[in-house]
């Protein structure tokens, strides 16, 4: 003897709950993903930084540097040329290479100047990569810059 199946109201609200509680659960599950994994903020305040923006560009602008960043062999290379194309006058360099979407892969390379090209032994996973690149030139400009960098697999 086999027992009818009857669908009554509790089982559609038991159908129903469920299915709203795994969505809830995902939505709950990426947000918090996408908010652990962002680098944060680029300025602490930005009508502070706006205030010397202007001024701090056309200075950069003046330079006319050009920075290429490469990458190959396990070599990070920023070659930096002056408006002339020459290798330019950089007093001071630092950067800080990480992917774009998080900042657990962050590395601080130790640049070494070789014949016009600053390089770094670095790993680099195919993929896109991002470059903070902050130097100073001899006369104390400081120049920024964010380079885009895609390794192909």
């Amino acid at each position: 003897m086999t027992k009818e199946f009857r669908l009554t109201g509790r089982h559609v609200l038991a159908i129903a709950v469920s299915a709203f509680g795994v969505i809830i659960a995902v939505n709950v599950v990426l947000a918090w993903q996408a908010v652990s994994t962002f680098p944060g903020l680029e300025v602490r305040n930005s009508y502070v930084a706006s205030q010397t923006f202007d001024a701090e560009r056309d200075a950069q602008e003046a330079l006319g540097w050009q920075v290429t960043p490469e990458y190959g062999e396990g070599q990070l290379s920023l070659i930096i040329r002056d408006a002339s194309g020459l290798p330019a006058p950089v007093a001071e360099l630092s950067a800080v290479v990480g992917r774009t979407t998080h900042v657990r892969d962050d590395r601080t390379p130790d640049f070494a100047y070789r014949g016009g090209i600053y390089t770094a032994p670095m790993t680099l996973d195919p993929g896109a990569w991002l470059i903070h690149l902050q130097a100073k030139a001899a006369d104390g400009t400081p120049f920024r810059q964010r380079l885009d960098l895609y390794i192909r697999g």
